[in-house]
């Protein structure tokens, strides 16, 4: 099974369970949140070990002792990207599974358990983009968009598009319901590894906001701001966000 594979397969094997913990009726609102990050989490550590076992690990739900460092190959995870809509069964959460290679996303998947049945995007099955809009879609949080975000789209005459998760937002870009994810809001390496290695699969601009390349696996696991759009817009994009910082 190739990493791309595996990625896939974790990934959506973890949603399937976290939609069974939902639907448990165990829990509830925060203890939901809890019981799915801790199940989800589990899993995918005990899979990871499992089936590469060589390979360093960096998870939103473990505590991080920094071996990896030591390591060229680390998976960086996220067990439930987008907690309070994972509990309000909305579609726009996702679980992240991501494969740093000398600092670089070079392999994942993002599934999106509760989307068309349970979708998953993934780094080694490339689709054409969709046709883009005539006027650019920018998505932002649901809860606390970014400021620079709507500047931005102010200035290149885009419409905000309100969503839940990282991975949501930046699949959103992938299936072409928009065309630009734009974050300066604070972010970690697990919140954009494996849907950066996805994006940028697809033949989409992966970048810092200030064009700088997004590296993985250093000491600090703070990645605070991320650009994921259509390659036609990227220059402008990063132009507008020099203007209005």
């Amino acid at each position: 099974m190739t990493d791309a594979e595996l990625a896939a397969h974790l990934a959506r094997i973890a949603g399937r369970i976290l939609i069974e913990v939902r639907e448990s009726a165990m829990f509830e609102g925060k203890q939901l949140g809890s019981a799915g990050d801790e199940v989800s989490n589990r899993y995918l550590l005990h899979a990871l070990r499992a089936q590469r076992p060589d390979d360093g690990i960096l998870s939103e739900e473990s505590r991080d002792t920094l071996t990896r460092l030591d390591k060229d190959r680390v998976w960086i995870i996220d067990p439930v990207d987008g907690t309070r809509e994972y509990g309000e069964a909305r579609t726009d959460w996702a679980v992240h599974v991501g494969l740093s290679i000398e600092g670089e996303a070079a392999a994942g998947a993002v599934a999106l358990p509760d989307l068309n049945g349970g979708e998953v995007l993934r780094s080694d099955r490339v689709a054409p983009l969709p046709p883009a809009a005539d006027r650019p879609r920018l998505v932002v949080s649901r809860t606390r968009p970014a400021k620079q975000a709507e500047a931005v789209a102010q200035a290149i005459g885009g419409e905000l598009v309100a969503m839940g998760s990282a991975g949501a937002k930046a699949m959103a870009v992938v299936r072409g319901a928009a065309e630009i994810y734009l974050h300066t809001g604070g972010q970690y390496q697990w919140d954009n590894c494996a849907p950066v290695a996805v994006a940028a699969a697809h033949g989409l601009h992966c970048s810092r906001i200030d064009g700088s390349p997004l590296r993985y696996n250093g000491p600090d696991t703070s990645l605070p701001d991320v650009l994921i759009c259509r390659p036609e817009w990227a220059e402008r994009v990063l132009e507008a966000v020099r203007q209005t910082a």
